[in-house]
């Protein structure tokens, strides 16, 4: 991991191992996460399984087996998945101290993923998976689907698309059983579709997973869309809790929905109290607006049916709620009087605790942070009978860290893990960091993050690397990325900035909700005052060799720049899978996003629509820009792409266009994503007088005759 000449750069970035969230066992002495690395010599991937001893912080690899995933404690014991013959998925149990020394515990007929356990006794261990069901409730399997003779997909209704792929009849589902262990060997029973015949669907596509569904010791709360609305036009979602008598059999109930009047919009992250008799979760009150703010409700009695009920924590009776945050994750504390959740404020992923003393009437005082810069991305009680937590987060710098924080006195932070030595591995430094504010477009405050060279010099001028976020409703925070790192940027040379203007989340709901009906309004404002700030406050910066870059959001902002005035101040543009033309918008997926952040569909709001509309200014375009688009980004198609490079080819302006066909709104694959780094930084430094990144034609060449040697070898030609 040690970086080249000193300097971090993308394949560095590409080649650390990647560790994932640390999950502690029951006595807080040890914690089991994954870790997977990229050769980019070998162009092939490990994936490990360890567990790292707390107290004297080393690490013991329990598997590096191919395919073996998602570990998790199984009393002093490791469960983990690993994909079997046929599509069928094993569960394999293994000693957390002995490497090699494990055995299958069960084979599941499909694919699951997901694994969420719940000690029912001594020997006795209720399970919940995720699953993909058929249209009769059966557990999908696509290895052994019969050919099909035709590619025809017929639509009655939408979506057609989902983010990268067809929907099918298939949906994603919740299955449990019961793990028992008897004569020192643990064993799975036969898994029920906690969801058949319900239509209901969850995890919720795309991106949901554990944080959709909880297990308690008598059944399952999970949050579904509602079944009742189209999804590509609502995101309005319910909360369910269903009973289970006994985790080895069907049960006879259904699913109870359980809802708060007034609160209509998407819901995520439920999650039983320990005692199991409550559960909290999150919920938007708006449907159809994928960012309004996460409010935290909590239901209560769910042992009893009829009782069962749902009231909002920290409420106002303006209805905005009393906490300005929109928090994002829930867990309870180990004694249930303490919800932590995590929450963006002003560029930082923040861990914050809400104390309930007796009850829910007693949350009246505003949640408390226990983090401050940096960003928190999981959290677990440490130990039983403990409300101290072992948390999971990355900085700018470093790409994981695992602390133990005490919610009693934060200020006491430990750290028992750096991935990179707090950024010493890759050559960068906290040093590099900073902050700026500079006057908005209005009455207000924007807050940009600064990356800088590790080599800086005050005394140096650097030319700009101005990076603009997707969303629109997002922001740059000081978390470590491996798609739009910073670092990347700052180590080619450039001093970068990394603006949050109206519409970013972690200001206030009132920001966020500004954007609308603004999208080339409020925010370029914002941003012409930004670039402004940077000329004239930060000497260091050489803002005659600027360039600027964004994707999605960012991309159409790309877009507007070309038509506006401040795209002169740019020598080349970057943009990346971003918005040409707003009435495209329509062939998008989820459709309720631009008629939110528009005012309506298009045939109802047609003057907003065309007034935020890039292709409206093409006359203007003048800046040379690279347009990256791929084949499989349903949410904004590759005609976007193809148009802006049309675009720009017919009137002359220097331009290039790098598409990828197995890549979807982002680039994931490590060889291709090498790719785009080179084309990228090649593209920015032939406009600023940096030096070339590498040659990419000799990249490409290679990675050709790599794909030619694995065909090769795929049919038996030696």
């Amino acid at each position: 991991m040690a970086s080249r000449g000193g300097r971090f750069n993308p394949e560095i970035l590409l080649s650390a191992p990647r560790r994932g969230a640390a999950v502690p066992d029951p006595t807080g002495s040890r914690a089991v996460y994954t870790v997977s690395t990229y050769s980019l010599e070998s162009h092939k991937k490990t994936s490990e399984i360890r567990v790292l001893d707390l107290s004297i912080r080393q690490s013991t690899l329990i598997t590096n087996e191919e395919k073996a995933s998602e570990p998790n404690w199984l009393e002093d014991e490791l469960l983990w998945l690993k994909e079997g013959a046929q599509g069928t998925t094993e569960l394999v149990v293994g000693d957390a101290v002995k490497v090699g020394s494990s055995y299958i515990a069960g084979t599941v007929s499909g694919s699951i993923a997901n694994i969420k356990l719940k000690a029912l006794e001594q020997g006795r261990v209720a399970i919940v998976v995720s699953g993909k069901a058929t249209p009769d409730g059966t557990l999908y399997n696509g290895e052994l689907e019969s050919k099909k003779l035709t590619t025809g997909r017929l639509y009655d209704s939408t979506m057609v698309r989902h983010w990268d792929e067809y929907v099918t009849n298939n949906k994603n589902a919740l299955w449990y059983g019961l793990l028992e262990k008897a004569n020192g060997q643990w064993s799975l029973s036969s898994l029920t579709n906690a969801l058949k015949d319900t239509l209901l669907e969850s995890p919720i596509p795309t991106f949901g997973g554990k944080d959709n569904f909880d297990i308690s010791t008598s059944g399952l709360v999970f949050v579904s869309k509602d079944p009742d609305l189209n999804p590509a036009f609502n995101t309005k979602c319910n909360f369910y809790h269903l009973p289970i008598h006994d985790f080895t059999k069907s049960t006879m109930a259904k699913p109870l929905e359980i809802g708060f009047e007034g609160l209509d919009g998407a819901a995520t992250s439920p999650v039983f109290s320990p005692d199991g008799h409550s559960a909290a979760f999150l919920k938007m009150k708006q449907n159809g607006y994928e960012s309004d703010k996460n409010r935290i409700v909590l239901a209560t009695d769910l042992g009893e049916s009829a009782s069962a009920s749902a009231s909002e924590l920290l409420g106002s009776s303006d209805g905005r709620g009393s906490w300005d945050k929109s928090p994002s994750a829930l867990r309870w504390s180990d004694d249930g009087r303490m919800l932590f959740t995590l929450a963006e404020e002003e560029g930082n992923d923040v861990l914050f605790k809400l104390e309930l003393p007796t009850g829910p009437t007693d949350a009246t005082k505003l949640p408390e942070p226990l983090t401050g810069d940096g960003a928190v991305s999981d959290m677990h009680p440490l130990r039983e009978g403990s409300n101290h937590l072992l948390v999971s987060s990355s900085t700018l710098i470093d790409n994981s860290v695992y602390s133990v924080v005490d919610p009693s006195d934060p200020d006491s932070i430990e750290t028992v893990s750096s991935n990179s030595d707090n950024g010493a591995s890759f050559g960068l430094s906290s040093d590099q960091i900073s902050d700026i504010w500079f006057e908005g477009s209005g009455n207000y405050k924007v807050h940009a993050l600064v990356v800088k060279p590790s080599n800086f010099s005050q005394d140096t001028k650097y030319p700009l690397a101005y990076l603009i976020h997707g969303g629109p409703q997002g922001a740059w925070t000081r978390s470590w990325s491996t798609r739009w790192n910073p670092a990347v940027f700052a180590e080619q040379g450039y001093v970068v900035i990394c603006p949050n203007p109206t519409g970013s989340t972690g200001y206030g709901q009132a920001f966020v909700d500004a954007i609308r009906e603004s999208w080339g309004g409020l925010p370029y404002e914002d941003l012409v005052k930004g670039f402004d700030f940077v000329r004239e406050n930060l000497s260091y910066v050489d803002t005659s060799r600027a360039v600027a870059l964004g994707a999605s959001y960012g991309g159409y902002m790309m877009n507007w720049f070309q038509g506006h005035a401040l795209s002169k101040e740019f020598k080349a543009l970057v943009c990346h899978d971003g918005v040409f033309s707003m009435a495209n918008q329509m062939s998008s997926d989820e459709q309720y996003f631009p008629g939110h952040d528009l005012g309506g569909p298009y045939w109802q709001a047609k003057e907003t629509w065309e007034k935020w509309n890039p292709a409206r200014f093409t006359g203007n375009w003048s800046t040379p820009m690279l347009v990256i688009h791929n084949e499989l980004d349903y949410r904004l198609p590759i005609s976007e792409g193809l148009a802006m490079f049309n675009v720009l080819q017919e009137r002359g302006i220097d331009s290039r266009f790098l598409t990828f066909s197995d890549e979807n709104h982002w680039v994931l694959k490590p060889e291709n994503s090498l790719v785009w780094h080179t084309v990228v930084l090649n593209w920015i430094n032939r406009y600023t007088g940096l030096p070339e990144h590498r040659d990419e034609n000799a990249l490409l060449v290679a990675a050709k005759s790599i794909q030619t040697e694995a065909n090769e070898k795929n049919l038996g030609i030696q």
